[in-house]
């Protein structure tokens, strides 16, 4: 029998231009990253969650520098407890029943900060979002990419599983002329059964990928579909823009409310007041009575009340700039790394595609043709036939953590791609 070696070129062909048909319950909806990334953004808790925060917070600040609630003052003064006029309320000239209102005016300086502070948590809040929106995006493209990858590498099983059908229907005839030994028609069943674990263990990636899919785009069971992207690293590009990340920007949020605090600290120094009206009412006999007055807080004690606060914030303060600086080195030192780690997969995979790839198909060509020819065993067909699968997922391997590299680095360090 004439073996058919068509199916090797087959097998390379199909991780430029197949996916894996794996069995999808009808209702599954195959996603693009594009489409998985729209439904992580509209469906994702955390995210719905960061922004409600960022609503609370801007709801909060509209209150910020408000005056406080005025307070209502009910009296009974100047009651006689002694003598024949005890505990009468009307045999005494100064008895009178008061009602007025008191008002709060906490000192400007203070009022100005309370906005300072809302204002500094509406960023913070804001720059919390954007750093989940971010993680969430990330996150979800590259549980698409795993899953796209995993469906490749199960297509390349399933064709080296038919190249090895093919193979083994040559045995008996080989077997029956004496050009082969009975028991290397035992050898097909061996690599169908290593075939099988490792698609087993392929299904169990497939599972995990897409669980880790469905938990952002909250699809029960998402299948990817598509080309996965191709987003251009720029060095220069990424290192310039460090200073604009979301992280870097929640700590300067987080350096603007601990100023905030510093401000409130110092307010605490200068006087608050409170104004106070009232209508004091009396016996007919006796006229009532208007009280107007004002009263001044007196922080005399600021050494041991309110300059140990100051300072208290002022350290924080600091300690968050500190934070700030901090997280900037280890960003672009990072940055340097995944950089330097991104040119080592890129050229990895040129190897592998360039010239792995290709003389694994060429010698699995050859020796199939020796093997038509009776000039080799079966075992070192079959090995070949194997020895191309595993190039070919070794390349997919390689191609994607090309791709990763590109999602994770654009979408840590640079602006998101739309």
């Amino acid at each position: 029998m004439r073996l058919r070696v068509m199916r090797i070129g087959r097998l390379h062909a199909a991780t430029g231009a197949m996916l894996v048909l794996v069995a999808q319950p009808a209702t599954a909806q195959p996603l693009t990253l594009q489409q998985a990334l729209e439904k992580a953004r509209a469906s994702e808790p955390g995210l719905a969650g960061r922004n409600a925060q960022l609503r609370a917070a801007r709801s909060a600040a509209d209150a910020a520098d408000a005056l406080p609630d005025p307070k209502l003052d009910l009296a009974l003064q100047n009651v006689p407890v002694t003598r024949d006029e005890a505990f009468s309320l009307t045999r005494d000239f100064m008895t009178m029943r008061s009602v007025g209102v008191t008002q709060d005016i906490p000192n400007l300086a203070k009022r100005h900060a309370r906005l300072g502070r809302a204002q500094a948590d509406i960023a913070a809040a804001q720059t919390a979002a954007a750093v989940t929106a971010k993680d969430v995006r990330t996150m979800t493209a590259l549980a698409w990419v795993d899953l796209y990858f995993a469906e490749r590498r199960l297509a390349i099983l399933d064709l080296l599983d038919r190249s090895i059908d093919d193979i083994a229907g040559t045995v008996a005839a080989r077997v029956t002329s004496g050009s082969a030994r009975p028991s290397q028609g035992l050898e097909p069943k061996q690599l169908k059964a290593n075939v099988a674990d490792r698609r087993d263990e392929l299904a169990v990636e497939i599972a995990r990928a897409k669980a880790e899919l469905g938990r952002w785009t909250g699809d029960p069971d998402p299948s990817a579909t598509g080309a996965p992207p191709e987003w251009t690293i720029d060095p220069d590009r990424l290192v310039a823009q460090i200073d604009g990340l979301p992280e870097l920007q929640a700590l300067d949020a987080a350096t603007a409310q601990a100023d905030a605090d510093v401000r409130l600290a110092r307010a605490e120094k200068r006087p608050d007041f409170s104004v106070s009206l009232s209508y004091g009412n009396r016996e007919p006999s006796f006229s009532d009575m208007v009280s107007v007055g004002v009263s001044i807080g007196l922080p005399l004690f600021a050494k041991h009340r309110q300059d140990p606060i100051i300072a208290a914030r002022a350290e924080q303060a600091n300690a968050a700039r500190l934070a700030r600086a901090g997280a900037e080195r280890e960003l672009r030192a990072k940055l340097l790394g995944d950089l330097a780690e991104h040119r080592a997969h890129h050229e990895r995979y040129k190897r592998a595609k360039d010239v792995l790839v290709p003389l694994a198909v060429e010698r699995a060509k050859l020796d199939q043709a020796s093997y038509a020819a009776g000039r080799v065993d079966l075992g070192t067909a079959l090995g070949m036939t194997v020895a191309v699968a595993d190039a070919e997922i070794d390349e997919l391997d390689r191609e994607a953590m090309v791709v990763r590299d590109g999602i994770r680095i654009n979408l840590t360090y640079g602006n998101t791609p739309q």
